[in-house]
């Protein structure tokens, strides 16, 4: 008797991957430029890591004790978060103010709303956009060691002084910025493993990219400094794609991917900041509730509703 009937509610589609899994491969996927950060800031990077996720990690397992929840750091969702957060801070803010940033990620976005799976935003994402608000000065600090290439900017903030000969220092990451925003190679390798092992969907990040080249053009500006610069990549690939923040059926997707594009080069061109992936994808964040609501299909076996005839 090895096959057993089994009558449940629907849906019947069942997955061996679980969130440790997939969580877990986010990680790994997350391993070549948290080294390659390493390499270019040096070990300060490392710690500021290694602060961000000890302290998602903390602050969900304290705060879960605190309301008699089940613990589930065991997921590993909170050193994705930690991890994200570490990647969008430069290397040489100090660890109390990256610890503020997680303990809004964690307790004011995740768990307040309930925890994984109820978050409305990113937390990663406002966890980062709060510490750009709150430590501006601090945020904006971008120093490189031994490294003199646009050490005191991001390439966005001189991109009219970029040219080709700067698309290998774009692409290894030897310039100013934050940890994520910097080597590009690694961004791509492990995007393109994400997408291989299908713990995400191709749609919103080739959505996305496209339409940040094809707006640069439009601009006048170069599309490949655009692509290659501030923190496109990482958000595209690892923040934009996250399963709850982001639209669930595929027209859904390509429109978040196209609405990201097109938020974040008005920002770029025409805003004040260098820089509006933050701000595109918590847009789309707000919106996505809307979007799928628009892009949902229709009920199986249900009958559509007839339009009363023209009187």
């Amino acid at each position: 008797m090895g096959n057993k009937l089994i009558v449940t509610a629907a849906p019947h589609i069942t997955s061996a991957d679980s969130t440790q899994k997939i969580m877990g491969r986010v990680c790994l996927a997350l391993v070549p430029t948290l080294v390659a950060s390493i390499i270019i800031f040096g070990v300060s990077s490392l710690i500021l890591t290694a602060v961000t996720v000890a302290a998602c990690v903390f602050f969900e397992w304290a705060y879960c004790k605190l309301m008699g929840r089940e613990v589930p750091i065991a997921d590993l969702s909170a050193v994705v978060t930690g991890l994200l957060l570490a990647f969008n801070l430069p290397a040489t803010l100090p660890p109390w103010m990256a610890i503020v940033g997680a303990f809004i990620a964690i307790v004011i976005i995740k768990q307040l709303f309930g925890g994984l799976g109820f978050n409305f935003a990113n937390p990663a994402i406002v966890g980062r956009i709060a510490l750009a608000v709150g430590f501006a000065s601090r945020m904006a600090s971008y120093p490189l060691q031994g490294v003199d290439a646009l050490a005191s900017a991001t390439p966005l903030a001189v991109s009219g002084e970029l040219g080709s000969a700067n698309y290998v220092t774009l692409l290894l990451g030897t310039h100013g910025g934050v940890l994520g925003e910097t080597c590009a190679i690694t961004i791509l390798i492990g995007g393109i493993y994400l997408i291989a092992t299908k713990v995400i969907s191709p749609m919103i990040p080739v959505t996305y990219l496209a339409t940040v080249a094809v707006l640069s053009l439009c601009f006048g500006m170069d599309p490949i400094v655009q692509l290659l610069s501030g923190g496109l990549m990482l958000g595209a690939f690892f923040m934009a794609t996250d399963y709850v923040t982001s639209p669930t059926t595929d027209k859904g997707k390509l429109i978040a991917g196209i609405f990201l594009g097109l938020v974040t080069m008005m920002i770029r061109k025409f805003g004040t900041m260098n820089e509006g992936v933050s701000f595109a994808i918590l847009l789309m964040n707000l919106v996505t509730p809307y979007i799928d609501a628009l892009t949902r299909q229709d009920k199986l076996g249900i009958a559509k509703k007839k339009k009363e005839a023209a009187k």
